[in-house]
Formats: structure tokens, sequence, C-alpha cells
């Protein structure tokens, strides 16, 4: 492995990563301003489980193959988007009564989870950012295998924005149930959650990178 300074590096510059607001910020706390706290908590799940898949895709060369077959990486990156913008068009359409809403919600965090283990695993830049950045850290003298390291490096990187996301979450949810008791303001932050995803799905889209 990395000596121990490198590696307090690698703790720096993934706290600067998680801490500054973008995507995933913005997506989890959209989850749970619309969807309450449970969710928000089963949205950081989802996305975390989805960002370990992509740590075991970095480590063992997913990136190659996206490199060689860019229209692979175009057809997740679309489809990935696609969903969030789909996700963001069901915020403005499930305003339901009360009655109905209440016999929705218990299977909601589960909603949740799998809308975030979708839309993370259907967004082929997170594997491109593990590759390009874990390997400033790894050691090729070192007795422990690359792929290893590579998977250590990256368990720690998540759990690191694991924590950004669940401070994310315990804000969204503080403000959301500011306004638990109000119906109209409770259809205005499903409307600004839904705004959200879909204006993140339509940067996605866009993005020519």
């Amino acid at each position: 492995m990395a000596p121990i300074e490198v590696l307090f590096a690698l703790v720096l510059a993934t706290l600067v990563f998680a801490y500054i607001p973008g995507p995933a910020v913005l997506y989890i706390a959209a989850q749970t301003m619309s969807r309450g706290r449970k969710a928000g908590f089963m949205a950081v799940l989802g996305v975390h489980l989805a960002d370990f898949v992509h740590v075991l895709a970095a480590a063992f060369g997913l990136s190659a193959i996206f490199r060689h077959v860019p229209e692979l990486y175009l057809a997740m990156k679309l489809l990935g988007a696609a969903y969030l913008i789909w996700l963001g068009i069901s915020f403005f359409r499930r305003v339901a009564p009360v009655e109905v809403a209440a016999d929705v919600a218990p299977r909601t965090p589960m909603r949740a989870l799998a809308d975030s283990l979708a839309v993370e695993l259907l967004n082929p830049k997170t594997t491109i950012f593990f590759v390009s950045f874990l390997p400033q850290f790894v050691d090729p003298s070192a007795s422990l295998p690359l792929w290893a390291q590579f998977l250590i490096l990256g368990v720690v990187v998540n759990l690191l924005f694991t924590s950004s996301s669940i401070l994310t979450v315990l804000t969204a949810s503080y403000m959301q149930a500011k306004v638990a008791a109000n119906g109209a303001a409770q259809r205005v932050i499903r409307a600004i959650g839904g705004t959200i995803l879909i204006g993140l799905g339509a940067r996605i889209a866009l993005d020519r990178n």
C-alpha cells in the first residue's frame, strides 16, 4: 500500500470531493425532501452499493472497455439520464390524496433504494472517476496486488462519500419536517425534487465528456 502520508492525502482529497455539492448530493437531497428521511437513507444505501460495484469495475478494468467501445459508455450514460428524467417526472405526477399516499408510503423507501441503485449503476462516469483518481494512491512496488489496493482504497473513498450523503439526508429531512404539515408546501417540495432530478438527467444527457 501507499505510505501513510499518501493515504492522508487521499482522505483529504476525497473529503473535498465529497463535501462540495455535486450530482449525487443533489439527487439524495431530492429523494429525501420528496420521500422522507427513511427514503433518503435508502437512497444513500443504493447509491453507495452501486459505487462498490463501480469500484470492482474499476479494479478489474471496465473503464478500458468503455474506452474501446465508446458506444457502450454513451448508451449507459443516456439510459441513466433517461431514468433520472423519468423519476423527476414521476415526482410531479405523484400528488395523491392523503389516504392513497398512506397506502404507498411503506413501499417508498424500498423504491428509493431500487431507483438509486439503477441511477448510479447506469452512471459510467463513476467507474471513470475511480479509475482516474485511485491510481495516484496505489504503490506498484507493494506486496499487495494492484487490484487489491484498488479495492481497499475504493472502500475508503466510498465510506468518506457516504458520510457526506448521510449529512445531506439529515439536513434535507430537517427541512422537509418543517413543512410536513403543510400540503401546499409538500407539493412545492416534491416539485423542487422533481425539477432537480430532471435537471440532473438533462445535464448528463447533454454532457459531451
